[in-house]
């Protein structure tokens, strides 16, 4: 019987393949899949090593280029690392249907980052904010002590934040307002905040405890308009419906998680692919549509003075080129390069619009002939490939499942037994 218990000794001193063979031999796991699994994981299996602990190789997801991509005046192809089906698809048609209109206009409030410092155990909470800000200038100073190649950049630090908060212990939060250029600026502001803290300990009398950035990035948005004219769209029936598939994500927020994730669809495949931190900018977006005290969308839609659709976005996007994975990968590094090697502030408003594309293309399907067509007839193949299709066979079964208007597993199995048959 495979082995069931999760205490492997050593397991951590061992490298990439001996990890992958004790797995293979404790589980008994099949002989094919670790081959497979090997094969896909030859290229990049030992940068990961260096990445993750107790790593066995990768996880390949499909990367993918988003065409007819116009961002502040200039084309732009766009990679996409998703395996879900329509996605880039969507971008692409999307994309191409507001070209007429110049694309999609962005800006930024620029590469701004949040360290919190926690303070607890002080008597007169309101004494030590005020305290603090008139220690602006030491601040100051030892943060960028701290990065002084990022001061060198015209990045570093740029002011602070004191809240007191209301808690069953009134606690004070220091921020820390830092401007971290290229780089995502997690280890940065990190960094900063543990520097600072045990001067804070002792001009406020207080406890310092946690001391971390916050990946609710909002003072680094990204904005992102564009107008899709009728023509485009469909007509003004269209339009309409999807103003007010807009305001149905605004007021609502059961509609508006499954709308932001839309969104997200297209600007977590833009930061994977470039090898950045899905997780904190998926945090951030979430926590920003939400900063009313009421969940809601990222995006507006309305009907613009000369009748066309206009769309807009606004989202925290902390996003970087240097420092982690995005520096060390060699596909991140690809992915850069298709797009022009841009900076992180183009990056992030590259990302914002892809976001807001995306957006319109799932409304205008949801307004129109509904989700389901699009997205199934691009599933078709993934649901062949699941009935065991080789790869000679994969375009035939899809088409036959679409014909057949069930796109399900156990059709595609009868249809591949029976073109196998011919």
């Amino acid at each position: 019987m495979p082995k069931t218990s999760s205490r492997i000794a050593g397991f951590h001193t061992l490298d990439r393949i001996q990890r992958l063979k004790t797995l293979a031999a404790d589980l008994k796991l099949d002989a094919g899949n670790v081959d497979a699994f090997l094969n896909a994981s030859a290229a990049t299996g030992d940068i990961a090593a260096h990445m993750v602990e107790n790593a066995i190789g990768t996880m390949n997801v499909p990367l993918g280029i988003a065409t007819n991509m116009v961002v502040d005046g200039r084309d732009v192809l766009v990679p996409m690392a998703s395996e879900e089906s329509s996605v880039i698809a969507a971008v692409c048609n999307g994309a191409r249907q507001c070209r007429a209109t110049g694309g999609v206009r962005t800006s930024t409030t620029g590469p701004l980052m949040i360290a919190q410092v926690q303070i607890t155990g002080v008597s007169d909470p309101f004494s030590a904010r005020a305290q603090l800000f008139e220690k602006t200038p030491e601040i100051k100073n030892i943060c960028n002590e701290m990065d002084p190649l990022l001061v060198e950049m015209g990045g570093g630090f740029k002011d602070i934040e004191v809240r007191v908060l209301d808690t069953a212990e009134p606690m004070v939060i220091l921020h820390l307002i830092v401007d971290t250029r290229d780089a995502m600026g997690a280890n940065a502001v990190n960094t900063m905040a543990e520097a600072v803290a045990p001067h804070v300990s002792k001009w406020t009398g207080g406890r310092v405890e946690l001391r971390i950035l916050s990946n609710l990035a909002d003072r680094r948005l990204v904005r992102a308009t564009a107008k899709w004219p009728l023509k485009e769209i469909g007509g003004k029936g269209v339009r309409d419906a999807m103003v007010r598939a807009g305001a149905f994500a605004n007021a609502d927020p059961y509609r508006a998680t499954t709308h932001n994730k839309g969104i997200m669809n297209g600007v977590s495949a833009v930061v994977l692919a470039t090898g950045n931190d899905t997780r904190a900018v998926e945090a951030g977006a979430h926590a920003y549509a939400a900063r009313s005290g009421r969940y809601s969308a990222l995006t507006r839609w309305e009907v613009a003075k000369d009748g066309t659709l206009s769309g807009s976005l606004e989202m925290p996007l902390a996003v970087g080129i240097v420092g982690g994975a995005t520096k060390i990968h060699p596909t991140a590094q690809f992915s850069l390069e298709i797009m022009g090697t841009p900076g992180a502030d183009k990056l992030a408003r590259i990302a914002g619009a892809v976001g807001l594309v995306q957006n319109f293309s799932a409304l205008k399907a949801l307004a129109t002939e509904g989700i389901q067509r699009g997205h199934m007839s691009l599933h078709a193949k993934n649901v062949a490939m699941m009935a065991g299709a080789e790869p000679d066979e994969i375009n035939a079964v899809a088409d036959a499942l679409i014909e057949s208007g069930a796109v399900r597993q156990d059709v595609a199995k009868r249809i591949l037994k029976k073109l196998r048959s011919k």
